[in-house]
């Protein structure tokens, strides 16, 4: 699926999308990115009882200001109450090599990666991001998982991705492109 364009208009259609994937392909993990909660209530609830289970993935405490986790506690309290799980952590193409480009001015190989995953799309690059993320924490195993991203806010791209632990980073696989945002 393409979308004309990027945006949170086409969150339910993603979401039904990754939904009748997980199903149709036997998947039992589909990560979904949520900053606020809002994409991560819908989700919960849409996957609530099956097919697969759901992880939400909010940036880290501190993304934006100090101390501060953007996830809303109400859409958190909701987002288990469906039986999904929140991951909250560092972004994989972010952490130290943000702080060190900050400080010195200078490129880190973190920003280089992120950027290049975004010449494919916004999404594309969270979704690759999410799947270190969540091997990481232990919380999937390595192997094929349902990604859910957006541009900005909402979610607009859906993919099938070969995930794998932050340290073995380029053995990730974007398997298929289920769906994106023609441009952004």
């Amino acid at each position: 699926m393409y979308f004309e364009k990027p945006g949170p208009k086409n969150t339910d259609e993603t979401l039904e999308l990754a939904r009748s994937e997980a199903a149709a392909r036997g998947i039992g993990h589909v990560l979904v990115a949520s900053t606020y909660g809002d994409t991560g209530v819908k989700a919960a609830a849409l996957f609530a009882g099956g097919p697969a289970r759901v992880i939400v993935v909010t940036h880290n405490a501190g993304f934006k200001q100090e101390g501060v986790c953007e996830l809303d506690p109400a859409k958190a309290e909701e987002i288990r109450k469906n039986g999904a799980l929140i991951l909250t952590g560092t972004m994989v193409t972010r952490g130290l090599g943000c702080a060190i480009r900050e400080r010195c001015g200078n490129y880190s190989e973190e920003v280089i990666v992120a950027d290049t995953l975004r010449i494919i799309g916004q999404g594309v690059k969270v979704c690759v991001e999410m799947a270190a993320m969540a091997c990481d924490a232990g919380l999937i195993p390595a192997g094929d998982v349902i990604a859910v991203a957006g541009t900005g806010r909402g979610a607009d791209t859906c993919l099938l991705v070969k995930a794998n632990s932050s340290n073995k980073f380029f053995d990730i696989r974007v398997k298929e492109i289920i769906a994106k945002p023609l441009a952004w």
